[in-house]
């Protein structure tokens, strides 16, 4: 089962989102933006999963609905991890220290502060 989180305000605002086939099993609001990323303080986020072989079409979802800038959803199957920004995803094998560099540097190209690219590996 693959499971992640999203934060509500990372998606755009004319963002629609259908026929995800998720479990949503957890929705928190918290104090963690950064207003100096373009960030809003306070997030929403939702805590997800959905079987592991339809991993690939959320991803394929998220990558059109993510606003541009300091936003990323990621999500993990019991194989693979999924990192996506606006127009952008990035896949590879859990625990892989190249793929999880990768996704890290561009977040950070995009203007992700560096202690939020904390997903789980």
């Amino acid at each position: 089962m693959a499971e992640g989180t999203l934060i509500a305000e990372s998606l755009r605002t004319d963002c629609e989102l259908d026929e995800l086939d998720l479990t949503v099993h957890r929705i928190v609001r918290v104090d963690a933006g950064d207003p100096t990323a373009g960030q809003p303080a306070l997030w929403t986020l939702l805590s997800f999963s959905l079987p592991d072989e339809r991993a690939p079409r959320l991803a394929a979802q998220f990558v059109g609905a993510l606003d541009v800038g300091s936003w990323y959803v990621d999500f993990r199957t019991n194989e693979e991890t999924f990192v996506v920004y606006a127009g952008r995803i990035f896949r590879h094998p859990r625990g892989d220290q190249a793929g999880e560099a990768a996704a890290k540097a561009y977040g950070l190209s995009v203007g992700v502060p560096a202690p939020q690219l904390d997903w789980p590996t």
